[in-house]
């Protein structure tokens, strides 16, 4: 069985976590609390597992691979299921663009270990610290919105009829933002595509709060 370690509100981890169940694989989910004790990501035997000291992290077998985008298109290509990218050259990397201004642009500022370093070595106030994330996810999805505007009549996901690896990580950012109550009424399109996403049992069983280790 596979095995994924993993935060129940790591957004990075919640992508993994869906894209699983998109592909109907088993797997195990291994806690690792990324603010208990200064961070269960530290720990040197997580450390040796993944030295970069994030999640999610994927075992499979003992073959250990780091980074959501890495993991999902392995899992597409190593495992039988649902198809996660599209086949037609083209459209297979409008889905990685939409997917890297998530990963790339948008999710590593915001994310829990740049918001420890603005609060902790830079000193920055909470109201700063919010302005500072809302800012970076207002851009992201100004972009995204326009970009996905255009395949609206196409169908309800991101690219039209077909689920692809685009719903995966713009419905987990989506919840980040929500979780920070960033103001998405700007964003009917991604709006739109998120809540048909979470019809979906593979998003519903993904979500954070049905993560064994949730805390709510």
């Amino acid at each position: 069985m596979l095995k994924l370690y993993s935060y129940w509100r790591s957004t990075a981890a919640y992508r993994v976590r869906a894209a699983l169940n998109i592909k109907r694989l088993s797997y195990s989910i291994i806690p690792i609390h990324l603010v208990k004790d200064g961070g269960e990501q530290h720990n040197p035997e997580y450390a040796e597992k993944n030295p970069q000291e994030l999640v999610p992290l994927l075992d499979d077998n003992g073959k250990l691979l780091s980074q959501s985008m890495a993991i999902c298109e392995y899992i597409d290509e190593a495992y039988d299921g649902p198809k996660l990218l599209p086949s037609e050259p083209f459209l297979k990397a409008k889905v990685r663009s939409v997917c890297q201004v998530i990963a790339c642009d948008i999710h590593p500022l915001d994310n829990l270990r740049v918001l420890q370093y603005l609060k902790g070595e830079l000193q920055v106030s909470d109201e700063q610290k919010t302005t500072w994330y809302a800012h970076w996810i207002l851009k992201g999805f100004a972009a995204l919105e326009e970009t996905l505007a255009e395949y609206k009549t196409q169908g309800p996901f991101c690219f039209g009829e077909e689920l692809t690896l685009a719903d995966v990580f713009l419905v987990s950012q989506m919840y980040n933002a929500r979780r920070f109550e960033v103001d998405l009424s700007d964003f009917p399109r991604l709006v739109e595509i998120e809540q048909h996403c979470l019809t979906l049992d593979t998003f519903q069983d993904a979500k954070p709060e049905a993560q064994p280790d949730a805390v709510i």
